[in-house]
């Protein structure tokens, strides 16, 4: 397991070439990258956490997927701070037995980081700006979970 909480950008090609690289036990993995989107006018977005207390709920989420899914590995790299249209946010990797497990896991993870995660969102416009408000289809999300 790697959780990574971070402001510096990170490499996504070079982290799927390392990803997956373990025991030889799992037959597949599956990569997510969350970028930022540039609609409705944004020119940035900056996010906030609390330091450490984010990384120990992120890993105590990925505990659950590699448990759950029986999982091989679990990578969660998020970022913090400001952030421009276009760059990444964060990168969500498993790798299990199974695709399924792989996916599933993928999907669970990638669901709790958009809707539980102790992240704070700020997008900033021409309008000024405004903190993220919780979506209803975000928490729906983890009812099938």
């Amino acid at each position: 397991m790697d959780i990574r909480v971070q402001q510096e950008a990170f490499d996504y090609g070079a982290e799927c070439g390392r990803f997956g690289q373990g025991d030889g036990q799992a037959g597949a993995v599956v990569t997510f990258l969350g970028l930022v989107r540039g609609s409705g006018g944004l020119s940035r977005m900056e996010i906030e956490h609390y330091p450490g207390m984010t990384e120990s709920a992120l890993a105590k989420i990925a505990a659950e997927a590699e448990a759950r899914w029986s999982l091989a590995d679990v990578l969660i790299i998020h970022r913090h701070g400001p952030l421009a249209p276009g760059e990444a946010i964060m990168m969500v990797a498993t790798a299990a037995r199974h695709r399924k497990a792989a996916f599933e896991a993928a999907e669970f993870l990638m669901d709790y980081l958009k809707s539980r995660a102790p992240f704070w969102k700020k997008e900033f416009g021409a309008d000024g700006a405004e903190w993220v408000a919780a979506k209803d289809e975000d928490e729906a999300a983890l009812d099938r979970w």
